[in-house]
């Protein structure tokens, strides 16, 4: 798995971490049951700090894309390509609503409108 971090974007880099191994989720590089790279060999071929990494496992782990397994490693989830791809698709949906005014609860509302 080959992440690369985009020194001039602004957000945090835990969320770009997060960020870079969801797409690689989404694309297919990474697999459900594929082991990561441990967060001490993420962060040393990122250069960044190894709990700046962990933050962004946590996020994956949290959003169940990613399983921590002692004695196993990190995994890839299962249903985690479905999970990341839609999960990408509201972020985008959410990022557009918000350049066109709506509010979070406005774009809720939308979502519930439509049955």
């Amino acid at each position: 798995m080959l992440l690369r971090l985009d020194k001039t974007d602004t957000r945090p880099l835990h969320e770009q971490v997060a960020a870079a191994i969801r797409r690689a989720i989404a694309e297919g590089e990474c697999r459900a049951g594929d082991r990561l790279p441990s967060a001490r060999d993420l962060s040393t071929a990122l250069d960044i700090n190894a709990n700046t990494v962990l933050r962004g496992l946590r996020e994956l782990r949290d959003e169940g894309l990613l399983e921590f397994r002692r004695g196993r490693g990190i995994t890839v989830a299962e249903g985690a390509a479905r999970r990341s791809g839609l999960q990408i698709r509201v972020r985008e949906l959410v990022a557009e609503a918000s350049r066109l005014g709506y509010s979070r609860t406005d774009l809720i509302d939308m979502i519930r409108g439509v049955t």
